[in-house]
């Protein structure tokens, strides 16, 4: 089964044709990073824009890649939610169209669940997947949630906690952008990180209590914003690589004591991290440090895999394709996951 799936829930216009055994045979992607970099954060208004313009070139470069026509194609998927409202119409309203157009099968997809599954996708080289059940921990601009997934469907997974806030993406790029450092912010405070002393400045860790599995990466920002403002911004390279490192261990080490303790809760042995946040060099440089020390396999995507794609779409949609899942043209779209959520937003005790 070869299937075609759409991405455009937030700044990436993308398009891939995958099997259902996780195979890409083409993956494009065209990010919108230098649209949305003048205003520090994603506009909504012009993401939609440039899904208009970008959408149907893109679908067109996949197909060619992957040598095949749209009649070839066994089905059509597409991400309906979570995601920004105009975004996610551009690309359902598309895939729609094609499916209509082509009488081709239509699947939507949550785009959460195309992050839990994108370690299964591969291409001619052999990698290594996770075998269910496995804990996954899906931290990005957007989401900052731990899952436990029995099998590939939303409704065999179940979120173990997450952040009552901030996900730990807006984090990076909040903090980036109060030092400076441009948009977006993740890679740049990575980089700076692997250059400083993590201890440096005394970030406190949030939430830090063995039992709880929820977050919150709120308070981070504001220790950051006050730490400027009372010793001033960073004079020189070195202090401003101190500061970076010092903010990025804060947020790792949480992201992995979390998850960590999450796997070991469920008695589960592999261990998988998903979303963009997940090419952060330090982040995979704790997680496999923790995991060899508890003795628990970590798989984690390429980079490339990690930021929103339209493959993970398509093999995750291939899979509801392939047990008879069929939506129809009145599919909608939706800013919310249709993933439970275990973790209640805002403040207070539990």
């Amino acid at each position: 089964m070869r299937v075609l799936g759409i991405e455009s829930s937030c700044d990436e216009t993308a398009a891939a044709v995958v099997t259902e055994q996780g195979r890409i045979l083409s993956d494009v992607v065209r990010s919108q990073v230098t649209l949305h970099a003048p205003f520090g954060g994603v506009v909504p208004e012009l993401a939609s824009r440039d899904h208009m313009r970008a959408i149907v070139p893109v679908v067109q470069e996949a197909l060619a890649r992957a040598r095949l026509g749209l009649e070839d194609i066994d089905g059509i998927a597409v991400t309906h939610r979570p995601g920004l409202m105009g975004a996610l119409l551009v690309g359902v309203q598309l895939a729609k169209g094609l499916a209509f157009g082509a009488d081709k099968p239509l699947v939507g997809v949550d785009h959460l669940v195309g992050h839990l599954l994108a370690s299964f996708l591969h291409d001619d080289t052999a990698v290594a997947t996770p075998r269910f059940p496995f804990a996954a921990l899906v931290v990005s601009g957007g989401h900052t949630s731990i899952y436990r997934v029995d099998a590939p469907f939303a409704e065999h997974i179940r979120e173990l906690g997450g952040t009552r806030d901030d996900a730990a993406g807006e984090a990076f790029d909040k903090v980036a952008k109060l030092l400076g450092l441009g948009y977006p912010g993740g890679p740049i405070v990575d980089r700076l990180a692997a250059q400083g002393d993590p201890r440096a400045v005394a970030v406190p860790r949030p939430m830090p209590g063995v039992r709880s599995l929820e977050m919150s990466f709120s308070g981070i920002k504001t220790f950051i914003a006050g730490h400027v403002a009372r010793a001033g911004a960073p004079a020189t390279a070195q202090q401003l690589a101190d500061l970076c490192a010092s903010f990025q261990s804060a947020v790792v080490e949480t992201l992995v004591r979390k998850t960590i303790a999450a796997a070991r809760r469920e008695q589960l042995g592999t261990v998988v991290i998903g979303g963009g946040v997940a090419a952060n060099r330090g982040l995979r440089a704790a997680f496999a440090k923790a995991c060899a020390d508890k003795d628990l396999d970590l798989v984690v995507p390429p980079p490339s895999r990690c930021t929103d794609n339209g493959a993970m779409i398509a093999y995750a949609g291939a899979l509801r394709l392939a047990r008879g899942d069929r939506d129809g043209l009145d599919l909608g779209v939706s800013t919310t996951t249709v993933l439970p959520r275990a973790t209640r937003r805002g403040g207070g005790r539990r």
